[in-house]
């Protein structure tokens, strides 16, 4: 029997947020972050699976997917880990695991750090507290250099099959065709845009000093994983061994044949990952 999908909208921070859900309500609650470009659908294939033994929030970050756009100078990391305690509170949450990939294995990083007592565990989907420079590099020029609109629906697939490689090189077209559609809408001239703010390709100062990525990597409490695509050009060898000596009993997973990010339906992540949450 196929799991019921819900789509769940409310005001939590100022922002009206998008959350997916799927799964018994009775049962674990896990709730996943996605990267800096995506959205919550790119959890679809691995959110069915894991929604046999949990109950899944998928979460369409701020300024993303189906979430409201928010001040331009309000895409950052304080703002990001609020309206995840935000959503949580307005969806009676009283603890949950956060697997979080890229820029939402931050998000889950820092928020684990600041209201410990509300997580149970923290997977970290190719991300660490530091970034390997040219991964940084390619992310930041991805972003910043993306066409503001396409013909069809065919050359937003092209674009991410060429631009997207390490998520993409192993998928179909068929999978890329369905992950490109998510990030896209039809405009009233007929061509697809982003379903994104551009303001948050435009990398801006945070109003406030931003909390440290290692202080709150060091200060996790939770049982936690890290997945590791082996090819990722974001999480290298070195910061994942710096990260194990600062959290010892920290679970790693390498995924063989995968970059920036392994889409956590492999057979080596997806196994970790589900006996990890079933923990």
């Amino acid at each position: 029997m196929a799991t019921p999908v819900r789509d769940i909208y409310l005001n939590a921070n100022g922002i009206r947020h998008h959350v997916i859900a799927r799964g018994d309500q009775q049962r674990p609650i896990v709730m996943m972050i996605h990267g800096l470009t995506q959205q919550a659908h790119v959890f679809d294939a691995v959110a069915t699976i894991l929604a046999e033994n949990h109950h899944v929030y998928c979460l369409d970050v701020r300024g993303r997917g189906e979430s409201e756009w928010g001040p331009e100078d309000g895409y950052h990391m304080s703002n990001y880990v609020a309206d995840v305690e935000a959503v949580r509170s307005g969806l009676g949450i009283r603890e949950f695991s956060l697997v979080g990939t890229s820029m939402g294995g931050l998000i889950s990083m820092h928020y684990g750090a600041e209201y410990p007592e509300r997580v149970r565990r923290i997977v970290l989907n190719d991300i660490g507290p530091d970034i390997a420079p040219e991964g940084l590099q390619r992310i930041l020029a991805m972003a910043g250099n993306a066409p503001e609109a396409f013909p069809d629906l065919n050359t937003v697939a092209n674009y991410y099959r060429a631009e997207n490689a390490p998520v993409l090189a192993k998928r179909s077209d068929d999978e890329v065709m369905e992950y490109a559609r998510w990030h896209v809408r039809r405009n009233d001239l007929g061509v697809y845009v982003w379903k994104m703010d551009p303001a948050v390709r435009k990398p801006v100062t945070p109003p406030d000093p931003q909390p440290d990525a290692w202080e709150s990597f060091k200060a996790l409490t939770c049982p936690l994983m890290i997945i590791q695509g082996a090819d990722s050009d974001i999480l290298a060898d070195p910061i994942v061994e710096k990260m194990l000596e600062a959290q010892p009993q920290a679970k790693r997973v390498r995924v063989p044949g995968v970059g920036h990010a392994p889409g956590l339906t492999e057979p080596e992540a997806l196994e970790a990952l589900q006996e990890f949450l079933a923990g």
